[in-house]
């Protein structure tokens, strides 16, 4: 999955950090310590329609790094439904790679196992300086006041796509700004064989997301400032009763997508089966299944009221694929040339046109493709009004317990069963006792 990173069980975080002190690579060296590495291997997450897209796409990349450097790459794309679990694995087996791609929520989870290189200026200054990037991205790499676990490598916001067509024959001619305008505009689009927004409510990182975000439009959060957990905040029931209601009480969502997970309704979207989608920088999966640019409008993400922007007007998590190195790699210098060589400007162009993110690197950001009519409200996301998921050694778990909790009143509401501020705190609840076992 491209987008949306699957959250998946994780141990604690003391036992994995006890666990990573076996961490390192399995590539070969020449000449022994310190010599110039000969091979390095690379997990790359699933940034495609599937993984053998991606090694089509990264593959001549590789031969070109090879060619400069003389370093062979071995590429393995790994689901994201597999990812973190293989990550965890390696940490405490010691059988992992050098160089790794990580979902930019894992980061500070991941940062403390201790497993991952930490980038202090001398490493950001062997791949061009750590000011190359934006600081949105660099701020989703780790916990505040640590150096990054990892640099960034795809950006990505959330925006609002539109199927043009179902929005003429209703007879709306712009897309709404407001969760209010959403909901008038998504009972206008519903009617048989037809939802006017989808959504996937067994995606545990999507449920998430969403969450979030509205918490943040409802001036809660999901931790406090000491990185304690505060999922039963007004706020952040709020915002998950906001989420549940598009399906529980506005009826503007296909009960069927409670059990979606995997993209299924990017492809309701293609169809035309749903007019609305709320998603992670999603037009070249769309034109990859069949739609053309024409088809489809993109705006930025509504809020309660007024124009995005910080705070309170947040309207997207800040979304993105890190790199990483693992600390005891026998290839580390290696392993940093290979993430100079992926977050150069060319690389950077060729990637990110490629699955249709944004570079986090400011300078290749200029590219033509990067300022066209859709990837205007990401970038401005990006810049204005986009927010990083609480940075916290608990993020992962975070991502588990309450993506599960949110699944849970989906399938109540699918069910008909109702949805209440009580009900919403009872599961945020229970989710908040599973962080504290």
């Amino acid at each position: 999955m491209r987008m949306i990173r699957a959250a998946a069980v994780v141990s604690t975080v003391l036992a994995l950090a006890a666990a990573s002190a076996g961490c390192g690579g399995g590539s070969d060296t020449s000449g022994g310590g310190g010599g110039s590495p000969k091979t390095l291997t690379y997990w790359a997450s699933n940034q495609g329609p599937n993984v053998e897209a991606d090694k089509a796409t990264l593959t001549p990349e590789l031969k070109k790094f090879e060619k400069q450097t003389g370093i062979k790459v071995k590429l393995e794309v790994v689901p994201w439904s597999d990812l973190l679990n293989r990550i965890l694995a390696a940490t405490s087996s010691g059988q992992g790679p050098d160089v790794l791609n990580i979902g930019n929520t894992w980061s500070s989870s991941l940062q403390a196992t201790g497993a991952l290189l930490p980038w202090d200026d001398s490493h950001f200054q062997q791949i061009g300086g750590r000011d190359r990037f934006t600081d949105s991205a660099v701020g989703s790499a780790g916990a505040a006041g640590k150096d990054p676990a990892a640099v960034p490598l795809y950006s990505m916001a959330y925006a609002l796509y539109y199927n043009k067509k179902l929005f003429a024959d209703a007879g709306i001619s712009t897309p709404p700004a407001t969760w209010d305008e959403l909901v008038a505009d998504g009972k206008k689009l519903t009617k048989s064989g037809q939802s006017g927004l989808g959504l996937e409510g067994a995606n545990l990182s999507n449920n998430i997301h969403q969450a979030f975000v509205l918490a943040k439009q409802h001036g809660g959060d999901f931790y406090d400032s000491a990185g304690k957990p505060t999922f039963t905040s007004p706020g952040a029931v709020a915002g998950v009763k906001q989420w549940v209601d598009f399906m529980a009480k506005d009826k503007i969502v296909a009960t069927g997508s409670a059990e979606y997970a995997q993209n299924q309704t990017l492809q309701d979207f293609a169809k035309g089966k749903t007019a609305m989608v709320l998603w992670q920088t999603a037009a070249s999966t769309f034109k990859s299944y069949g739609m053309k640019d024409s088809d489809f409008g993109v705006a930025p993400v509504p809020v309660q009221s007024g124009t995005p922007g910080t705070g309170q007007q947040t309207n997207s998590m800040v979304a993105g694929i890190n790199m990483a190195v693992f600390k005891n790699s026998k290839n580390v210098d290696g392993a940093v040339k290979f993430v100079k060589f992926m977050t150069s400007d060319a690389e950077q162009i060729i990637l990110n046109k490629t699955y249709g993110s944004i570079p986090p690197v400011k300078s290749a950001q200029t590219d033509p493709a990067f300022n066209t009519t859709a990837m205007k409200p990401l970038r401005e996301a990006l810049a204005t009004s986009a927010t990083p998921l609480p940075q916290v050694p608990t993020e992962s778990q975070f991502e588990t317990a309450v993506g599960t909790a949110v699944k849970g009143l989906f399938a109540d509401a699918a069910a008909g069963k109702p949805v209440t501020t009580a009900s919403v705190k009872a599961a945020l609840d229970k989710a908040q006792q599973q962080m504290q076992q």
